[in-house]
């Protein structure tokens, strides 16, 4: 997402950089060049204006004091992301609860816009904090789109109220009161209430989404957008707003979106914030949304904040203590440490993703790696080490030629496929021995907040057991 405005933001920061003492005219210079690439990243004409006149005046301000530091345009840098985060919301705005459960969240949207998929969504992210959501199919006009929420909500292990068909058939109105009564008696502190769209705004759309507002009361209601509908979807979201109102804004397909123009204009103007963004199709490619995470992850500097929390959520606390207590014995990294690892990296989604979230990931030649990136490599990598008996996990250096073409076959994959991933382990245990021994990690790797903590160790380390073995070679084997 916003990749054509990440790179140009990195050219214009790149030019500037390149100046030294930076100038009046420099800053009309960039400024241009900045709403230029906002107009081409389909940012509505009155908001790149008003950015890039607030840009102008607070760098105009600032010159003074930004040219007495050693790098001026750092100084640029931090006013433009401060008025990027603003434009796009400033705070994340949460949930508002009702005073007396349940909360009731009413979806209102186009047809397409993928609200039946986000109701799901949203769901499983607040099942997920501990709530008792409830859905609510009250969209009886597109065909199947009450069985579309029953099988959604299967899928996400939520319960569905869908008392008619749909299909035509059905008042949405009725069902989206007896709905919100039936969470009340089975206590559901959520109610999702799912309406149906149209494929273009109109009178009749907008009226059923009033009366059911007004019949149920809704402690909030979400406005769902495709994102890659650009100037559409502000304008979508006016009419949206004059016509039924709304509290919050949900972006939809965001992963498919490269110019980014709904983000930057649909809160200016319509003056409500956006709440949630949806980043793929699978469940839980659902989050709140950050503004200043989204201006950092824009300008290039990623989003390590995202990422540190999707680590701490995927790995076991205790697994990660664990691994902590053998780092500091000095143990060994063995493939059942790895296979661990690899499945709670498995547990945080796309690969891609999340090396996406580091920064200068996606800018120049490291976007060109990380699209080439296969996440199906560590379903893969898995069932090689899953086709290794408990003492090859262990200790690597049993697995002579035969047992690795055992490995290869019993795992579908190439015996090069798994001396492959041998000699990259091998690599790998080496390179953790070195920083138990206080050698550090790979220059330039930046530490992640929420990861396993690597402990201090004390230069001296604890004394290797006594080999018993009377073999030389063994005993060399066990001293590694």
């Amino acid at each position: 997402m916003f990749d054509s405005l990440t790179s140009k933001f990195s050219s214009v920061f790149s030019s500037l950089r390149s100046r030294g003492r930076i100038k009046a005219g420099d800053i009309d210079d960039i400024v241009t060049e900045i709403r230029t690439a906002l107009l081409e990243s389909d940012v509505a004409l009155e908001v790149a204006d008003s950015f890039s006149q607030a840009i102008k005046e607070q760098s105009l301000l600032a010159l003074d004091q930004v040219n007495k530091s050693t790098n001026p345009s750092n100084g640029i840098f931090e006013i433009v992301n401060l008025e990027l985060t603003k434009i796009l919301g400033g705070q994340t705005r949460r949930i508002r609860m009702a005073k007396k459960s349940p909360t009731v969240i009413m979806l209102v949207g186009l047809q397409g816009a993928g609200k039946t998929s986000l109701a799901g969504k949203l769901a499983l992210f607040l099942k997920n904090q501990g709530n008792t959501p409830l859905l609510v199919a009250s969209d009886l006009q597109r065909p199947n789109a009450v069985n579309q929420l029953q099988q959604v909500g299967q899928s996400v292990g939520i319960p569905v109220f869908a008392p008619e068909p749909g299909n035509g058939v059905g008042d949405p109105i009725k069902v989206a009161q007896a709905g919100k009564k039936f969470a009340e008696d089975k206590l559901h502190n959520f109610v999702i209430v799912d309406t149906a769209g149209r494929l273009g705004v109109d009178e009749e759309l907008m009226t059923q989404a009033s009366k059911i507002r007004d019949a149920i009361k809704p402690d909030e209601i979400l406005f769902v957008v495709d994102a890659m509908l650009g100037q559409d979807a502000v304008r979508t979201a006016s009419s949206f707003m004059r016509g039924v109102g709304f509290d919050g804004v949900v972006l939809t397909k965001l992963d498919g979106d490269a110019r980014g123009g709904a983000a930057l204009s649909i809160v200016t103007l319509t003056e409500r914030p956006i709440m949630f963004v949806a980043t793929g199709e699978k469940p839980a490619d659902f989050d709140l949304f950050h503004p200043e995470r989204m201006a950092s992850r824009i300008l290039g500097l990623g989003d390590v904040a995202t990422l540190a929390e999707q680590a701490k959520a995927a790995i076991d606390p205790d697994l990660s203590k664990k691994f902590e207590e053998k780092f500091a014995r000095g143990d060994d990294f063995t493939l059942i440490d790895f296979l661990s690892q690899l499945q709670a990296l498995k547990k945080m989604g796309s690969m891609t993703k999340m090396l996406g979230m580091l920064p200068g990931m996606n800018s120049g030649a490291m976007k060109k790696q990380l699209e080439s990136i296969d996440d199906n490599e560590l379903v893969r990598t898995e069932a090689i080490i899953q086709s290794m008996t408990p003492a090859e996990r262990g200790d690597v250096k049993i697995l002579n030629g035969t047992r690795r073409a055992r490995i290869a076959k019993g795992s579908g994959r190439q015996v090069s496929e798994v001396n492959n991933l041998v000699d990259r382990f091998t690599a790998a245990q080496k390179m953790m021995r070195q920083m138990r021994n206080g050698g550090g990690g790979p220059p330039g790797m930046p530490a992640i907040p929420g990861m396993p903590a690597m402990p201090k160790i004390n230069k001296q380390l604890p004394p290797k057991k006594k080999s018993k073995s009377g073999n030389p070679a063994k005993r060399a084997a066990e001293q590694g």
